[in-house]
This record gives structure tokens, sequence and C-alpha cells, in this order.
């Protein structure tokens, strides 16, 4: 999403449509960002001097969610537990957002984005500078208890996923969704031909790429699950074989048996951090 950035030179936050889609163009010294309005999703983010860290794809369905970048699965994880109508990952990633806040400072800038829907408020914040760092926090407003499971599902860029390992789940219990089985960890993680993990441990992951000689560290010490997902040999809608080997998904969640139990009142809140190790 580099060729967004190829025009004179403009304020720190400026909005433009690509592709139908409203987008918030963020500039700053120590970084480059853009957010989409559906979604509050961001989709790009690139540290001064610094290939880019997330993937996004090329070309975006005209209907639909965009695939790629931060998408925030909300307020469920995957398919809904009861309604097979309803859209897989939930509602956030279909519905515009409301800019609340923005602050530019000098170590970055930080974001506020929210969305209301029915008795829920979900907000977005979002602190890029150096590193990114991203709070999706929940407000249960019913008077009754509700379930709520989470992700900010994040596409990483990376120059080769056979070639990548994942190092900080050594010895972690999880449950792998191409083979429904339980699952544990042994040694760095590697893709072979496809990984679909729920691994029931949030913590602190390193993503080494020795073809951009890039080492990342990731925190998912804000959910209880890192999942991990990326497709192997089976297609994707809108993406070519040889882009989708350019990303492999880390997340941060809580879901399945670590769903959240709101009260009335109560607060939910999910944290994906990350900066070069």
């Amino acid at each position: 999403m580099a060729e967004l950035f190829l025009q004179p030179a403009r304020e720190p936050l400026c909005w433009v449509t690509h592709q139908g889609r409203e987008l918030l163009l963020v500039e700053h010294p120590r970084c480059q960002a853009v957010f989409s309005r559906q979604g509050g999703q961001l989709l790009h983010f690139q540290p001064r001097g610094e290939r880019p860290w997330l993937w996004c794809a090329s070309h975006w369905q005209p209907h639909g969610p965009i695939r790629g970048g931060v998408p925030i699965c909300w307020p469920w994880f995957g398919r809904h537990p009861s309604e097979s109508g309803w859209p897989s990952h939930g509602w956030a990633r279909l519905s515009d957002w409301q800019l609340l806040h923005s602050e530019v400072h000098e170590q970055g800038i930080s974001l506020r984005w929210q969305l209301e829907l029915c008795d829920w408020q979900v907000t977005l914040e979002a602190e890029l500078g150096a590193g990114m760092s991203l709070t999706l926090s929940t407000r249960h407003q019913d008077s009754q208890p509700c379930q709520l499971s989470h992700a900010l599902h994040a596409y990483w860029r990376v120059s080769e996923v056979s070639d990548v390992a994942l190092r900080g789940l050594e010895g972690a219990q999880g449950y792998d969704l191409l083979t429904r089985s339980d699952c544990q960890q042994h040694g760095e993680l590697r893709i072979e031909d496809g990984c679909h993990r729920v691994f029931r441990r949030g913590g602190l992951l390193h993503l080494q790429d020795p073809g951009w000689q890039r080492r990342l560290s990731i925190d998912t010490t804000g959910g209880a699950n890192s999942v991990i997902w990326h497709p192997g040999s089976r297609p994707l809608t809108d993406v070519g074989w040889n882009e989708a080997l350019g990303f492999l998904c880390v997340e941060a969640a809580s879901c399945g048996a670590d769903s959240l139990s709101l009260q009335s009142g109560e607060v939910g809140v999910l944290q994906l951090q990350a900066r070069l190790a």
C-alpha cells in the first residue's frame, strides 16, 4: 500500500478513497500507516527505514471484509455458535467505525476508534511509532450477562512463509482446527502445508525471518489465546498463491473455551503489541 503515499507532502492524517473504501493515511516522521473506516482496520504499518510489518491483499472484493492488516474479529471468533447465517468472525470488520480522537506527538500517533452495536460499545486504541500497540475494549451495557469472543487477527508480512520460524510457543497446549484434535507445540513452529491452531497461551512470540534478516517480537499476552493461521495450499478468494506466501497470521484472541463472560457494565480487553527485537 506504499503507493498511497506517493503524493506531495500532506497533513499527518488524510482521508482518501481506494478500491471503494474510505481510508485514513497516517504520515509521521517515525512511521506510516493506513486504516480503513470499514472495520476500524489497520491495513498497513511501516516504521521509517523498515519494510512493512503487515501484509494486505492487493485486490479487495467489492463487498465484504478486507483481507489483510489487522481485522477485528468481534463479538465472536469464527462461526457464530448458533446462527449459521451470520458472518464469520462477527460484525466489526463489516461495519463503519467512527474516529473519535487523534493525537500527533513526538513518539508517534495515537488514534481511538469506536463502534456501537445494540447493547455493545467497542473501542480500538492504536499507538503507532517505532512499534505498534492495539487495544480493543468492549463494554457490555445490557442488563443480562453475555459471552464475548474476539481476536486481533494480524497478517504479518514475511519474505516467504515456509522459511520463517515462530518461537515462544514451545510446550503450549492447544487445538488444531485442521485436524480437529488437541495439539501441543514441540520446538519452534514452522509452516509446511497450512496451519490453524488455537493455543491456550498468550505471550511474547518471536517471528524470525532470515530472508529479510528481521525478528519481530509479537506480544499476545493481552488475550488468553495465540492463534496461528496460514491457508497452505488451500486457495483464498482473490489472492494468488504467490501472494499468499507473503504472510503469516499471529493473532491475540480470547475464544472457544477461553471466551469472556461479561456482566452488565463490565469491560473485556484484548491487546496486541509488536516491536523489532
